[in-house]
């Protein structure tokens, strides 16, 4: 069968389009129709290279019982959350609220027509699995709930949206200085994994920006411990297996703590930040070998995962057959571009490829000033879109001494302050659901650490004025960058940057 997924171009909505689930996508059509015929939400949240969403897929929602009692008594809900980045930070906030830990992907959010929620789960097992019931008696237990506990579950939803945002306690600023680098110093060595590089035990994960956090305060100190702790990890790396050495390319992740059994999904962002810094430890060392390791996987973007200029978001090759999302997704893209203009720093013949990419991108996906999420322009970019694409045009500007890049740049930084910013914090996006962003490097640099490093650049290009935003942030933050500065290692770095008056 087919349901209300079949037109998406998200690719994991697709994956889900012949599910026996008569699934919509999040909008006005499925929330009427849910109001209209009194049932209950199923908000399933996810993405298509996620293992236990793949699992979910398989066991639950190609399961016969489990559609039937879906269909019938609930209004089902798909949503990808690369694309909705506002809809996934809410409901997992949710989540948060009503199980007191951090949630994941799959997202299972069971509310009201009204969006009030009253259960919440991450993925969720067709058997029963001690306190928790199986999917197919769970279904059947809330369906019926609905209707004799209507108000029970009205008021629990209604009590766990109250406190979504609350105002958070206030902690006494902290004295921004330069102490900071001697707690990175301590810091790099209680973390790092002295044996096999990157920090801690088992999964692996590039952490791209604590390694570029490290040269930085490397370059400053010339703390050689912290030089050899780079180096060790990017060593240690490449000959993992987390490395693509035949095709080039870095994993998203390795299940061992020595870079082996990765997690066979190249992502764009992973490839243009881990590809950044080889570069940059290229041009610090000469080590032919860091150079040839960065090209190889730019080259792998450029012909495996390009089209006409623009970036596929990954592939993967989990499965028997090679599955590629081909979403065009802005922020992804605008790293790539950055990384392009930083190679042609290296090798000049990156600098028109470079150009193009960004003149297709912002043809693309920035349309009558409204700068998009995606090439499908359905939904409105995210902080991080406008600031990672800011980034890129400064890359284009310091490479071509276009000004018609750094305008554009203002009017991004101006739209970041116009739009997300709110005394001293940054929301996620300009939608209804009004998400504060955190500070915290998770898969890539956060938004708010981007969007800081921009208005930096442009107060230092443009208008010291933008520099006072860039503080503001910084101040709200203190107590935690001085305290755990590796937990938000590229707000840190903003951090060191201002302090030393460098532009980033």
């Amino acid at each position: 069968m087919s349901n209300h997924l079949e037109d998406e171009t998200s690719l994991y909505l697709q994956q889900h389009a012949k599910d026996l689930i008569d699934w919509y996508p999040w909008g006005e059509e499925a929330l009427s129709r849910a109001k209209a015929e009194h049932k209950p939400i199923f908000l399933s949240i996810g993405y298509s290279s996620n293992f236990r969403c793949k699992v979910m897929e398989k066991e639950s929602f190609q399961n016969e019982k489990i559609a039937e009692l879906l269909n019938k008594y609930f209004i089902s809900i798909k949503v990808d959350k690369e694309e909705y980045l506002d809809i996934d930070a809410y409901y997992q906030e949710v989540y948060k609220l009503m199980n007191r830990r951090v949630g994941g992907s799959p997202l299972s959010i069971f509310m009201t027509e009204n969006l009030e929620p009253f259960y919440s789960a991450t993925y969720i097992s067709t058997e029963a699995q001690e306190a928790e019931l199986g999917f197919e008696e769970l279904l059947r237990s809330i369906s019926k709930k609905y209707i004799t506990e209507y108000e029970t579950f009205e008021e629990k939803g209604k009590e766990v949206l109250q406190y979504i945002n609350r105002k958070e306690k206030s902690i006494e600023a902290t004295k921004l200085d330069l102490a900071l680098l001697n707690t990175i110093v301590t810091h790099t060595d209680t973390l790092l994994d002295k044996k096999n590089g990157g920090f801690g035990t088992g999964s692996k994960f590039p952490n791209t920006s604590t390694l570029e956090l490290l040269l930085e305060s490397y370059q400053e100190t010339k703390d050689e411990t912290l030089l050899e702790a780079t180096l060790l990890s990017l060593n240690k790396m490449e000959k993992g297996e987390i490395y693509d050495h035949v095709h080039g390319g870095f994993y998203r992740y390795s299940r061992n703590e020595n870079w082996s059994n990765p997690h066979r999904v190249k992502t764009t962002y992973d490839n243009a930040l881990i590809s950044q810094l080889y570069i940059r430890f290229f041009q610090l060392t000469n080590n032919q070998n860091y150079k040839e390791v960065a090209f190889k996987t730019i080259d792998f973007m450029l012909t495996q995962m390009n089209k006409e200029g623009l970036f596929f978001a990954k592939k993967d090759e989990t499965q028997n057959e090679e599955a590629i999302d081909k979403t065009i997704i802005t922020s992804w893209n605008a790293m790539m571009v950055s990384t392009l203009f930083k190679a042609s720093t290296v090798d000049e013949k990156y600098k028109s490829i470079a150009i193009e990419s960004l003149d297709t991108l912002l043809n693309t996906v920035y349309i009558n000033q409204t700068l998009y999420r995606n090439s499908s322009l359905k939904i409105e970019g995210f902080l991080e879109d406008y600031a990672y694409l800011g980034e890129a045009l400064i890359e284009a500007y310091q490479a071509t001494n276009n000004e018609g890049y750094l305008h554009l740049a203002t009017e991004f930084a101006n739209k970041l302050i116009e739009v997300f910013y709110n005394y001293a914090q940054w929301n996620l996006s300009n939608s209804s659901f009004k998400i504060k962003v955190g500070i915290y490097d998770t898969d890539y640099p956060s938004a708010l650490s981007t969007a800081c490093s921009l208005l930096l650049k442009i107060s230092s290009l443009v208008d010291n004025t933008y520099k006072k935003f860039v503080f503001n942030t910084l101040e709200l933050h203190s107590y935690t960058i001085m305290r755990q500065p590796l937990s938000s290692p590229k707000l840190t770095q903003v951090t060191l940057n201002y302090l030393i008056g460098k532009n980033i």
